[in-house]
């Protein structure tokens, strides 16, 4: 049964005799999983939210299962189902999931995990399913659900049928507590250029000329389209750096969160050594975790705008990137315009790099400039020098890091202490 909420929103219902035969109303708890707060989720496609799903009569199912275009080449097609966010009754920091599915050949379908912490930004997303519940790093109030359907060989698609998940924490209580600031990790790896405009990626955001994000090897930092949640860092060798969020997942790989410690593949490895990387050096026989000749060592791909305006590359490129939501600490959010980053709190101070639109950053501190005269909003996002008259005082100004300044006003922050 199909219920219509309005022209965009699709719920699933399973009333099929089948399914329900087959599950009671409730579940019970399978074998090492964990009882808590148990309920049903609303299987649901809404415009925004989704990305190449469609909804049937009694599941979700793939909407394209054509091969995904990618910079290594074509990829299994996925599609993903974003859940609400959901308020829990008490503290939990785990999460696991019981899925009814058809999954013909290689077909899968993932189910992942995030919560939200103290500072109001999310956790990195964590699986559960086979291996267990999705373990979070912290307690938590709030957690969202992200469902994800990859094709199989010969382009077999899943259907998702039903999806119990509960919540609890783990035997040891632990409480909520502010977390104390810490730098987020980074690595050194090499970088290529994404192109593919018109394409759509991971997250469903189709790709513009001179597009700003990146995408990297593992679906634990993939941002909603349209938020900076898992954003990065990237800094090049020329001194220029940028800030950009994840909107797509790869190179090569998309089980490769080589920025953990606790890798969810290729354990083997070094933490901040991408397997396409190790493999170009004969690991794995240099193939990527598809079976793929690995014909570089990628480890970041970026949009064209990332990777000629912002970082004013000309080739593929090592890199040095952050990985921002590993760490901890105050964080400002930009708003809708590119920003340029100056080398010093006032606006004719050299131009060292941008932040992209929805960027979620770590700032440091706040700062108010030498007088000087002020820029109107749309230099923010350009060189050009249109000015105003003359300010009593430089404005404020946000600190990301040793001699990068953006203006406070372009970004959505808190209160920070000043420099």
């Amino acid at each position: 049964m199909i219920v219509v909420r309005g022209a965009k929103r699709v719920a699933v219902v399973v009333a099929v005799a089948s399914v329900l035969l087959a599950l009671p109303l409730v579940p019970a708890p399978a074998q090492g999983v964990p009882t808590g707060e148990t309920w049903g989720a609303e299987l649901a496609v809404a415009d925004g939210d989704d990305v190449d799903v469609v909804a049937g009569e009694d599941a979700i199912a793939l909407a394209d299962t054509g091969p995904r275009a990618t910079t290594s080449g074509p990829a299994p097609a996925e599609g993903t189902l974003l859940l609400a966010p959901r308020r829990l009754g008490a503290v939990a920091d785990r999460v696991s999931a019981a899925v009814t599915a058809d999954a013909p050949g290689s077909s899968q379908v993932l189910v992942a995990v995030r919560g939200l912490r103290d500072d109001g930004s999310w956790s990195e997303w964590f699986p559960t399913g086979r291996e267990g519940p999705a373990q979070l790093p912290a307690p938590t109030l709030q957690v969202q659900v992200r469902v994800t359907l990859v094709a199989g060989d010969g382009g077999q698609g899943p259907s998702l049928r039903r999806l119990w998940l509960t919540a609890d924490a783990t035997p040891t209580p632990r409480r909520l507590a502010r977390t104390t600031p810490a730098a987020p990790f980074g690595a050194r790896v090499f970088a290529t250029r994404i192109g593919l405009v018109g394409n759509t990626t991971a997250n469903g955001h189709r790709i513009v000329d001179d597009d700003r994000f990146v995408a990297l090897p593992s679906r634990r930092g993939l941002a909603p389209e349209g938020t900076g949640d898992y954003t990065v860092r990237v800094c090049a060798d020329n001194g220029r750096c940028t800030w950009a969020p994840a909107w797509d997942v790869g190179p090569w790989n998309v089980r490769d969160d080589h920025w953990n410690a606790e890798r969810e593949s290729f354990r083997d490895l070094p933490r901040g050594l991408p397997q396409a990387q190790a493999a170009r050096d004969g690991y794995a026989d240099g193939r990527d975790g598809l079976g793929r000749r690995v014909a570089n060592p990628a480890g970041i791909d970026l949009a064209d705008g990332t990777f000629r305006r912002d970082l004013r590359l000309e080739d593929n490129a090592w890199v040095d990137v952050a990985y921002l939501w590993t760490g901890t600490g105050p964080t400002g959010t930009a708003g809708e315009d590119v920003l340029t980053v100056r080398a010093a709190p006032r606006p004719d101070a050299p131009d060292v790099g941008t932040v992209a639109p929805r960027s979620r950053l770590p700032v440091e501190c706040a700062t108010t400039g030498p007088a000087t005269q002020a820029l109107a909003r749309s230099e923010w996002s350009s060189s050009a020098a249109l000015r105003l008259p003359a300010a009593p005082d430089g404005g404020r100004w946000v600190r990301l890091a040793a001699d990068r300044y953006v203006p406070a006003e372009a970004l959505e922050v808190p209160d920070v202490p000043a420099c």
